[in-house]
């Protein structure tokens, strides 16, 4: 499996997925390719990547046994 399908298929399960913009990649070959496929909900500059994964994972609730 391909990383963009990887990341669809992600996706298509119910994960938060992201991808980097043209903007801040050094080649934006892959980012391109699963934002297109609408693999990705948002595409953010690198910078704002870690603070997209810690706010999502802040708001989670996890189930604990």
């Amino acid at each position: 499996m391909t990383a963009p399908r990887g990341l669809k298929h992600l996706r298509d399960h119910g994960l938060t997925t992201i991808g980097q913009n043209e903007e801040t990649c050094v080649v934006y070959g892959m980012p391109r390719a699963a934002a297109e496929m609408g693999a990705v909900q948002q595409v953010l500059p690198l910078q704002d990547i870690a603070h997209a994964i810690i706010d999502q994972y802040a708001t989670t609730t996890v189930a604990t046994k």
